[in-house]
């Protein structure tokens, strides 16, 4: 997912736990809440899995050096 999708998403769950808020409707916050929740995490695997790929290509990188 790309980074205008994740905020994209952050926005509408934000949204939705604001609507539920104003409405009195706890479904609909709480909803908005667990979906924002949701998309933090996703977030961070994220970003988690460009450390991981970063960290492997620096490997790579290092080991054809010490191939020359």
């Amino acid at each position: 997912m790309s980074n205008f999708d994740d905020k994209l998403d952050q926005a509408k769950s934000k949204g939705k736990e604001a609507l539920g808020k104003v409405t009195g409707d706890k479904k609909t916050e709480a909803e908005g809440k667990t979906e924002g929740a949701v998309n933090a995490a996703k977030e961070k695997l994220d970003d988690a899995k460009d450390t991981a790929k970063g960290a492997v290509e620096g490997l790579k990188k290092g080991t054809d050096k010490d191939e020359d």
